[in-house]
């Protein structure tokens, strides 16, 4: 499954090329490479954020369910998204990468797959529609 983040604007960026893994069979530089956490232009980051998220002091609500906390953000390039349990997504303008950076605690988590299987196992697929985890 591959998330199709929707935006406004309709700018076709190119497919980054990932690097390749390195040559020849040591693995300590394949294990290198693959513990490696993603970057570059292509990598998405997520961010869970339970608390009520206030952007210019008016609150958040997701328009399909009306929840007011618990969120995904999720990062991509300098686009930041708002994610709901139900599985509403938005691009929200008000939210910079800047912003996204200064939320993180812990630069390093856990890297899944693909953003398919991290929305599964973080819960944010629709299966936990209306409810609040804590």
């Amino acid at each position: 499954m591959t998330l199709v983040l929707r935006t406004t604007d309709h700018q076709v960026e190119p497919t980054p090329v990932l690097p390749a893994a390195p040559a020849g069979s040591d693995p300590l530089l394949q294990l290198q490479y693959e513990t490696q956490p993603p970057r570059g232009p292509g990598a998405m980051r997520c961010l869970s954020h339970p608390p009520e998220l206030a952007l210019r002091g008016i609150p958040v609500l997701c328009s399909a369910c009306r929840a007011r906390r618990d969120w995904l953000l999720i990062n991509h390039g300098r686009n930041v998204w708002v994610r709901c349990r139900c599985g509403n997504q938005w691009l929200e303008p008000e939210i910079s990468r800047a912003d996204f950076d200064a939320m993180i605690a812990i630069p390093d988590g856990t890297t899944y797959p693909s953003v398919g299987q991290g929305l599964v196992a973080l819960g944010f697929d629709g299966v936990f529609a209306g409810i609040y985890l804590e």
